[in-house]
């Protein structure tokens, strides 16, 4: 299970440049007004070799001054009952506000550890200033600069202090049954997929989006197939509130997606392919899962010619790329249509993820395509492998053993790894390649 840290605060403290930095990279649209952060906010961010979730919470609060209050008074309560851990961020250019003390207030009713994080002390003054936050009463607090980045290391260390030391991931049990999580928007049609699967209402459906209240597992057994099925929550009470409900379903489909091995994403056929659904391919993909995409309620889809799949798994994997070796089956939940060719193919992405090739046989393919297509000359030099291994991962893991391993760049890292898919059936699984010094 992974460890999942939000980050709170009022608007305008730093919180999206803070997940930037965290995660090193500019995935958050940084702004200078307050209520700018639309992008979904959710990443994995690694420190000292722990790797945890982070959530901006910013990204889950509309942009109406009237409602913004309570507004992140409910993310704020969210985060405290779902992450793990929470970074409270305040600005020691503006000092205490009333909005930060009622924020302080629901903190500390809370028994989740919370750090708290000073932003923008950038200077000695500010640094006095910033002072005046040991009033709040925390025991961790940070002073630090999300734009510049000093200070960042004393906040990830205090997060990694806090997490479970994890046993590692390839030491872990591979007897136990392969586990497929049921992911997407609300209101796709994950519970209906569920219940059909079961052939029982085993949990309730209903056209309001976000009525399941908690993950859900449930242990199948069918065609003398034995697995775990997870249905990932959207929320724990009907809500209309659009914004609060996705930050829920966030949460939860994060969760879900630490305990899978393989992810059935779940569309939309009349929506098609979102940002945020994107957002949670990538996030699976990054975490080493399969994936198998689910387009729903296809026998609502108008005029249907004989190339509609086609063009529309097209389109779809356009949106998907790089990684576009997942499979895309159409169907109905209401109609039971292809419902079960969809665990079938959940069960073959699981043995593709636990395929293990032979050394001899790996070597014999993969130096082929590596003499009838060589890697480019770099500074004069000739790039050469000599030899290629299976690694003991989890995930599928290639080492390639060069006389230049740095120098290898990625369109012949994709030409290497379309070469193993090619040969290989690594269908709806994420490759890793690595390239060592031999």
């Amino acid at each position: 299970m992974s460890f999942t840290v939000a980050i709170v605060g009022r608007p305008n403290v730093g919180k999206s440049t803070l997940f930037n930095r965290l995660l090193e990279q500019r995935k958050a649209i940084v702004d200078d007004i307050s209520g700018v952060t639309r992008d979904r906010q959710y990443g994995i961010a690694d420190w000292n070799g722990k790797t945890f979730n982070i959530i901006d919470t910013g990204g889950f609060v509309p942009d109406t001054e009237d409602i913004f209050e309570t507004e992140i008074r409910k993310q704020v309560k969210i985060a405290i009952d779902e992450a793990d851990a929470l970074i409270f961020m305040v600005d020691a250019a503006i000092g205490a506000t009333e909005l930060d003390e009622s924020m302080v207030h629901l903190l500390r009713r809370s028994t989740k550890p919370v750090l708290l994080a000073v932003n923008k002390v950038d200077n000695n003054e500010r640094l006095l200033l910033g002072a005046e936050f040991y009033a709040l009463g925390f025991e961790h607090i940070f002073f630090l600069s999300a734009m510049s980045g000093s200070g960042t290391g004393e906040l990830l260390d205090a997060v990694a202090a806090l997490m479970p030391d994890d046993k590692s991931e390839d030491a872990l049990d591979n007897d136990e049954l392969p586990k497929f999580a049921i992911i997407g928007q609300p209101n796709v049609g994950k519970s209906s997929l569920l219940n059909a699967l079961i052939g029982e209402e085993r949990t309730i459906v209903s056209d309001i989006p976000g009525t399941t209240r908690d993950t859900i597992h449930t242990h199948y057994k069918l065609y003398q197939k034995e697995f775990v099925l997870i249905d990932t929550a959207g929320i724990r009470k009907k809500n209309k509130d659009k914004d609060d409900l996705e930050f829920y379903s966030i949460i939860r489909a994060i969760r879900a997606m630490d305990e899978a091995d393989v992810c059935l994403l779940v569309l939309d056929a009349a929506k098609g392919i979102t940002a945020q659904d994107v957002n949670i391919f990538s996030l699976a993909t990054r975490k080493g899962k399969g994936i198998v995409v689910l387009v729903n309620k296809w026998d609502l889809v108008e005029a249907k010619s004989t190339n509609t799949a086609r063009d529309y798994e097209k389109a779809l994997k356009l949106k998907l790329a790089p990684f576009t070796d997942v499979p895309v089956l159409f169907i109905s939940v209401k109609e039971k249509t292809r419902i079960f060719k969809a665990i079938e193919t959940a069960l073959e992405v699981y043995e593709n993820k636990s395929r293990k090739i032979s050394t001899s046989k790996l070597n014999e393919v993969m130096l082929k395509a590596v003499e009838s297509y060589h890697a480019p000359v770099v500074r004069g030099h000739t790039v050469k492998i000599k030899y290629i291994t299976q690694l003991p991962t989890h995930v599928p893991s290639f080492a390639f053993f060069s006389n230049f391993p740095d120098d290898i760049k990625t369109p012949y890292r994709n030409y290497l790894e379309n070469q193993l898919r090619a040969n290989f059936n690594f269908k709806g699984v994420p490759v890793r390649i690595f390239f060592r010094k031999k």
